[in-house]
């Protein structure tokens, strides 16, 4: 009689998704499990001010064409004030400085507290982007220095409306956008967010966006809604994160079997270099 090949059974494996969990040869002879955080424990932090980065743009100074403003959309639950910086380079406390004070000097402008509020950079306090190499706008200069930041700051400035710093600002809660500029094909200039960083009391937190977690962190959790189960079991809550894709999409305990099986996000295929679980609080706990 012949021997039979005892094959390893998965849960559902008839569903369609247990190919995401079968070993390669390579994996089976010397699996190399992803990296996994247990109980990453979660912190509220209050955010004065908060700039919605999808609508940053520039837009030509009908007064002076040959310079260009930052407009945004911003969100603020206090009086503060927003400064526009130009090759600028982060210091110590979440401070930034201009890289060639003599090309561009950062601007400060003030704003009272509001929703959905419209951000016009004053006319006449505008940059010049010809006088720059396309090449050097379209990328970070290094992990400090970008060519765009806008620093909204959360609290009443102390400088006049336009009043141009020639040293770094004063440690305050803020909210820091840096971003590149490009051209698009109609020869237009666009805005490109590459992070954004909150400094709330004394600490530097760098924000990270995670798709899915909205489902999740509803405060009348009902694990029978749309869209919050687990993409593998279909039946737990998700609660665990894939880095760096930062899709939301597992419940842990899938998560833990995914982590020796197979190192690629379920929902984008990308390679998995840590699993972060989040615990969701609800019921105001």
């Amino acid at each position: 009689m012949a021997n039979r090949l005892n094959c390893p059974y998965y849960p559902n494996q008839n569903l369609g998704w247990s190919p995401a969990f079968r070993p390669t040869s390579s994996q089976a002879a010397s699996p190399q499990p992803t990296p996994y955080v247990e109980h990453q424990k979660a912190t509220t932090v209050k955010n004065d001010v908060n700039l919605h980065k999808k609508t940053i743009r520039l837009e030509v100074d009908e007064q002076n064409p040959d310079t260009h403003l930052v407009t945004f959309t911003f969100d603020a639950l206090v009086d503060g004030s927003i400064t526009i910086f130009y090759f600028a380079k982060e210091g110590d406390s979440c401070n930034f400085s201009p890289q060639y004070p003599d090309s561009y000097m950062p601007v400060r402008v003030p704003f009272h507290k509001g929703l959905c509020q419209k951000f016009h950079q004053p006319p006449g306090t505008g940059i010049d982007l010809g006088f720059f190499v396309l090449e050097d706008l379209s990328k970070p200069m290094s992990d400090d220095v970008f060519p765009l930041v806008i620093s909204a700051e959360a609290y009443p400035p102390s400088l006049p409306t336009n009043e141009q710093l020639g040293q770094p600002l004063p440690t305050a809660n803020a909210q820091i956008t840096a971003a590149v500029i490009g051209r698009r094909n109609d020869d237009t200039f666009q805005v490109k967010v590459i992070k954004q960083i909150l400094w709330v009391n004394g600490v530097r937190y760098e924000l990270q966006e995670l798709f899915g977690i909205e489902n999740s962190a509803e405060a009348e959790f009902d694990d029978s809604g749309p869209g919050k189960e687990c993409v593998i079991c279909m039946s737990e809550p998700k609660d665990t994160a894939v880095l760096p894709c930062r899709h939301m999409c597992m419940c842990s305990e899938c998560a833990k079997v995914l982590s020796f099986q197979t190192n690629r996000c379920p929902i984008c295929r990308q390679p998995v270099e840590k699993l972060i679980e989040i615990n969701i609080k609800k019921d105001n706990q």
